[in-house]
């Protein structure tokens, strides 16, 4: 096969993974994958059809692995593919779950099951832009980690100090009392299973409680929920720019498909 026959497949090729009908089939599947992940965990459904889950299971990875080769042949090289952090996340879990391929792996097949229904991110432009925002925020939070990390501590050591006698279940050691900050910092029953039972023993222990609450929920959390805003809203501009010029690019790519199309026709018949 000389090189303009497999310059000619490639661009056929190129073509069909980035139709819009090859993105949704491959989303179709990823569904239908995530569906059957869901039927797997009822027990009695599991042993009664086991042969079909393993069976679908192992037409589903074969669909994706094709998927993945076909995205590989129609790449310019290997190294503009795996330039791409969501298509290393792609190979990556579809070469898994052929390496794993055994049964001493049936656990970590399962969660591999699981984790392919996250290439919905992968496939969708704007669940992937919106990911790619939300790990550009993580740098920026570290201050307010460190900050949350610091008031968690100070009020984990009062807490101890102050209701370890009263209620040890909650305050007995310093990481049961950091664990209960947390629930209480979480508003999940904290008023009635951790505060008013050691109200009843320390009716001023209210105070320690609904400072923490304060301190913690409504001004770090928030402050957190501020800075991923914040930055999310940022990007946003820069990627919806990313996207307008990579839209523009690809039906330039289009066109010059069509033209080397052309050209080779051309060629071919003065042949």
């Amino acid at each position: 096969m000389n090189k303009k026959t497999i310059s000619h497949w490639k661009i056929k090729c190129a073509a069909l993974v980035s139709h819009s009908a090859f993105t949704y089939t491959i989303l179709g599947f990823i569904m239908i994958n995530a569906v059957i992940v869901g039927l797997e965990t009822y027990p009695e459904l599991y042993a009664s059809y086991q042969n079909f889950f393993w069976n679908a299971d192992r037409i589903l990875l074969w669909i994706f692995t094709i998927e993945i080769l076909l995205r590989l042949f129609a790449a310019d090289n290997l190294g503009s593919f795996f330039r791409g952090k969501w298509n290393w996340f792609d190979f990556l879990i579809v070469s898994a779950g052929h390496l794993f391929a055994g049964a001493h792996f049936v656990t970590v097949l399962r969660i591999l099951r699981v984790l392919r229904v996250f290439r919905a991110v992968s496939v969708i432009p704007s669940l992937r832009r919106l990911v790619d925002a939300l790990l550009m925020t993580i740098p920026s939070l570290g201050n307010i980690l460190l900050l949350m990390s610091i008031i968690f501590y100070i009020f984990g050591v009062i807490g101890a100090m102050l209701f370890q006698n009263i209620a040890p279940e909650y305050f007995g050691t310093l990481e049961r009392s950091i664990l209960t900050l947390f629930q209480v910092v979480t508003l999940e029953s904290w008023a009635s299973n951790v505060m008013r039972p050691i109200m009843a023993v320390e009716p001023l222990s209210w105070i320690y409680f609904v400072s923490f609450v304060l301190v913690g929920t409504f001004v770090i959390f928030n402050l957190f929920i501020g800075v991923i805003v914040s930055n999310v809203e940022k990007t946003e501009p820069k990627k919806n720019e990313v996207g307008g010029s990579s839209e523009e690019i690809r039906a330039l790519r289009q066109e010059i498909r069509e033209l080397k199309t052309m050209i080779h026709n051309q060629s071919s018949k003065i042949n």
